[in-house]
């Protein structure tokens, strides 16, 4: 099994490609051991000392170093060795039971903003989550409110100090130009 990396805009996360499918629908994100439990191969990555968070889309795989405490030559093989081991056991990537994309934070908006909201998502799906995963990411919709959209980062996205200025200067550029009303885009 060959697997590849590619660096993030984030210096703390790599992108692993093991070249097959992670994950057929959805994603799966865990930020700590505890939510780590719901998958076998994000535990496996948990045991690498310096992991400090993994998220898997459809054919790759993010993980997060602890930043400042282990640099990348001294993590990545471990990395490499447990996606390796993982992918040859035959281990499902999620736990019996568990939904990819489990997400249960409620999203909010005004009903009279409906068709904004619409239009928002389908910028978001079509335009910017294929950019966003091709760096190992991702973002989702949760509110939007008096001209205001918010969206959460994950991934290689989640702690990225370029994240703010994709958010200002890309995205935010993007809903304007469609959708006059958009004042403004805030991570959560």
């Amino acid at each position: 099994m060959f697997i590849q990396t590619e660096a993030t805009p984030n210096p703390a996360t790599l992108k692993f490609l093991p070249g097959r499918v992670v994950l057929p629908e959805s994603t799966f994100e865990a930020r700590d051991a505890d939510a780590a439990a719901r998958s076998p191969l994000a535990q496996r990555l948990f045991d690498v000392p310096g992991v400090a968070g993994v998220y898997f889309g459809h054919d790759f795989i993010s993980v997060t170093k602890i930043e400042n405490e282990h640099g990348w030559p001294q993590v990545k093989p471990a990395i490499l060795g447990a996606i390796m081991e993982h992918f040859q056991s035959g281990a499902p990537v999620l736990a019996e039971g568990v939904v990819a994309g489990g997400d249960d934070a409620e999203e909010f908006y005004d009903e009279a903003d409906h068709d904004t909201v619409v239009t928002i998502k389908d910028l978001l799906e079509t335009r910017v989550r294929p950019a966003v995963a091709s760096d190992g990411g991702d973002i989702t919709f949760r509110g939007y409110k008096e001209g205001v959209v918010y969206l959460e980062m994950k991934g290689a996205c989640s702690g990225c100090p370029s994240s703010t200025a994709t958010l200002r200067h890309g995205v935010q550029n993007l809903f304007k130009h469609f959708l006059p009303e958009v004042r403004e885009v805030q991570a959560v």
